[in-house]
């Protein structure tokens, strides 16, 4: 079987985007990083995948460009987008033509603290401002809406009492290291098949997971 084309999105430094060039760069991996892009020329994300000799692009600031969007994903073949830390929304045509194949990871559990403006520090000011006792990941699949579609997958990590929004941040961002690439390798080995990344997944106390994905997470 060949390697499932894997296109992902960011708009900063990339950190999410090199646990999953490190995930998938044995030959043997089911999925390949084929393309890279950014909405920001100076995006860490984009040396990181040129190092990786990872094809990439940058598109207009605004993220608007849906036909140019598009005619790249087709280009190399996407069969699944990852949004891993881009802010902007993706054009409605680009998500309809890739509806149940684009993910996005939430450095939260949704659907709490989400929506416009959530995103990076903001999203851990707001979870230790709110008293909650347990922050964590969310992977879902992309609609029309911010931090919206349905859930895949959530990892919990708990809010310690002397946390500030740096310390909790590098917790869950541990946590989104090990569960994106974790749920990729599982959506190319089932298929890319949408219907299995629909259920929403209940992660508290411990963690558990959709059955499909399941397999992934343990083996990694």
């Amino acid at each position: 079987m060949l390697p499932l084309q894997v296109a992902v999105l960011a708009s900063g430094h990339g950190s999410n985007l090199q646990a999953l060039l490190d995930a998938f760069a044995a030959p043997a991996a089911p999925a390949r990083i084929a393309l890279v892009v950014s909405n920001q020329a100076a995006a860490g994300a984009l040396e990181r995948a040129q190092r990786a000799r990872v094809p990439t692009a940058t598109i207009a600031a605004d993220g608007q460009d849906a036909d140019g969007l598009l005619a790249l994903l087709a280009r190399h073949d996407v069969g699944l987008v990852v949004l891993a830390g881009y802010l902007k929304k993706v054009p409605e045509r680009v998500v309809a033509a890739y509806r149940g194949r684009m993910l996005n990871v939430h450095p939260a559990l949704l659907p709490s603290f989400g929506g416009p403006g959530m995103y990076g520090r903001r999203v851990h000011e707001a979870v230790l401002a709110s008293g909650a006792r347990v922050s964590g990941v969310t992977v879902h699949l992309v609609d029309e809406q911010y931090d919206h579609g349905p859930i895949v997958a959530q990892w919990p990590v708990p809010v310690r009492p002397a946390d500030t929004a740096a310390t909790l941040a590098a917790r869950v961002l541990e946590a989104e290291h090990r569960l994106l690439p974790a749920l990729v390798a599982a959506f190319a080995r089932c298929g890319g098949e949408p219907r299995r990344a629909l259920a929403a997944a209940a992660f508290a106390p411990a963690a558990t997971i959709q059955p499909d994905f399941a397999d992934a997470l343990t083996s990694r």
